[in-house]
């Protein structure tokens, strides 16, 4: 089935701890992602679902796994914890894919482990079915994330603040080694398993950086731009990841964990979902800063291999976190440009886009159908943009300073508007379809997540049978609170 070939089990046992899944009651699978599998060379029978579903929950341990826990550390809203680790996740393996990419392939919800600190290692339906919409999501809008490869019923039921029904989502990753990863190491001053976890992650990810004079501040650089790229993507689509600790950001680039994340409706750049984020750390404007202040716990596990000298490494972490911020701003512009139909650079674009941001603040204009409206308007038609928003002049008024700006673009691009559209998606995994998708689920209908993934397979294009998931929610629909799941 799979044609493992594992990697990270062959670094140091203090990297973490092997354990197997603990079996589960009544194993059904619940959704298979049938392209991913073919991308990741995964043989399947589809024709025995049951044997599937057994070894996709853990219960039947194939062939060539190594199954284990990661151990990792991490900034808990701030808060350092010196010990986290897979609690509730075990890494079966690695796979190489048809790319000849080696992806990870890891059962969350698969049982306790080292790392538990307490906890039941499992996940519940409801979280698994939102981590699998929004991550497949994330793919084809065209963003990095971790991807779903299926979701299974364990027959078993999870406590949380209720008792809910049990399920594991297999999650494939690029790797699933974080910021806090590093953290690990460095909190036990452990500077050979920081070494050792640095040489892994650039054999790994960024193999070109093997012969750059210092590899290890290449790496710092490699990470941080990747890290800027991703978020000024985010914010492209409106995402609020919702829980930014150092353990959830990878060094591989690619979005994880998807439990308290939403997408913008109404814009309000301090916008927060996550019950837990209180003070509002995680917000849709502060991730940026937050990203950059995550880099810079990754800067201090590195500075004993950047240089021996900690003057020097110091200067090399400050050049590369002044770095970060420049690169986001050049990225976040470009994302930004492309959304407004601009291919030129012109100083005043960033005031352009902010003066639209703040129309759309103060009138509580949908995010997305704004910049799907928008599209339409570099055709002449003003009807859908203006719609958004409650004092149409205002929006008006900023359209005619937009116009102004594509006439220094030089000739009419009878492409713009298509170009627009390729960027400014029509469908998103708005957080009360989700939530309509779980409900649904725990009383056994699943046709509204089947129908939920399929709008969401193209959401750049507007296609009639999925209309209803190009409207914003009405007032009684609004779900302003996202949760964990843990």
């Amino acid at each position: 089935m799979f044609h493992f070939d594992n990697s990270y089990a062959r670094l140091p046992d203090r990297f973490y701890a092997s354990v197997y899944p603990e079996p589960v009651e009544g194993p059904k699978l619940l959704k298979f992602n049938e392209k991913l599998a073919g991308e990741l060379r995964i043989e399947v029978d589809l024709s025995d679902p049951d044997r599937l579903a057994a070894t996709l929950a853990g219960n039947v341990v194939p062939q060539g796994a190594t199954p284990l826990a990661m151990a990792y550390a991490g900034h808990q809203f701030g808060n350092f914890v010196p010990q986290l680790g897979d609690g509730r996740a075990i890494l079966l393996g690695e796979v190489i894919d048809e790319h000849g990419m080696r992806r990870d392939i890891q059962l969350k919800g698969a049982g306790p482990t080292p790392f538990s600190r307490r906890g039941d290692g499992r996940a519940a339906l409801g979280p698994v079915l939102r981590e699998y919409v929004v991550s497949e999501a994330m793919a084809a809008l065209g963003i990095p994330a971790t991807r779903a490869l299926a979701a299974v019923a364990t027959g078993e039921q999870v406590y949380r603040e209720t008792v809910e029904q049990g399920a594991v989502f297999v999650r494939v990753a690029a790797s699933h080694v974080r910021v806090g990863t590093f953290q690990f190491f460095a909190a036990r001053g452990d500077n050979d398993g920081i070494k050792a976890l640095a040489d892994y992650v650039i054999d790994r990810h960024y193999p070109e950086l093997k012969t750059a004079e210092n590899r290890y501040a290449a790496l710092l650089q490699a990470v941080a731009f990747r890290q800027a790229e991703l978020i000024a993507r985010w914010l492209g689509v409106g995402f609020v990841h919702g829980v930014m600790n150092t353990d959830n950001m990878t060094i591989s680039g690619e979005t994880i964990d998807f439990g308290p994340c939403a997408f913008l409706d109404e814009y309000h750049q301090m916008k927060v979902f996550s019950s837990i984020d209180h003070g509002g750390r995680y917000a849709y404007r502060n991730q940026p800063g937050i990203g950059q202040w995550n880099i810079a716990r990754l800067a201090e596990c590195l500075l004993p291999v950047i240089d021996e000298d900690q003057d020097k490494a110091v200067d090399v972490a400050n050049t590369v976190l002044k770095e970060f911020g420049e690169r986001f701003q050049t990225a976040w512009i470009a994302v930004f440009r492309a959304k407004l139909g601009l291919q030129t650079e012109v100083d005043g674009d960033g005031e352009l886009v902010q003066n639209l941001l703040s129309v759309m603040q103060e009138a509580e204009a949908d995010f997305t159908l704004v910049f799907r409206g928008l599209a339409d308007a570099a055709d002449g038609a003003d009807e859908r943009f203006l719609a958004q928003f409650s004092d149409p002049s205002k929006a008006a008024e900023w359209l005619k300073s937009w116009r102004e700006r594509l006439a220094q673009e030089g000739e009419a691009d009878a492409g713009r508007a298509d170009a627009m559209h390729a960027v400014n998606p029509a469908v998103i995994p708005r957080n009360h379809r989700i939530q309509e998708a779980i409900s649904a689920a725990n009383y056994g209908d699943f046709s509204f997540f089947e129908r939920l993934l399929q709008a969401l397979e193209k959401p750049y294009e507007e296609r009639p049978e999925f209309a209803d998931y190009m409207t914003p929610p009405t007032p009684d629909e609004r779900v302003t609170r996202t949760f964990c799941g843990t």
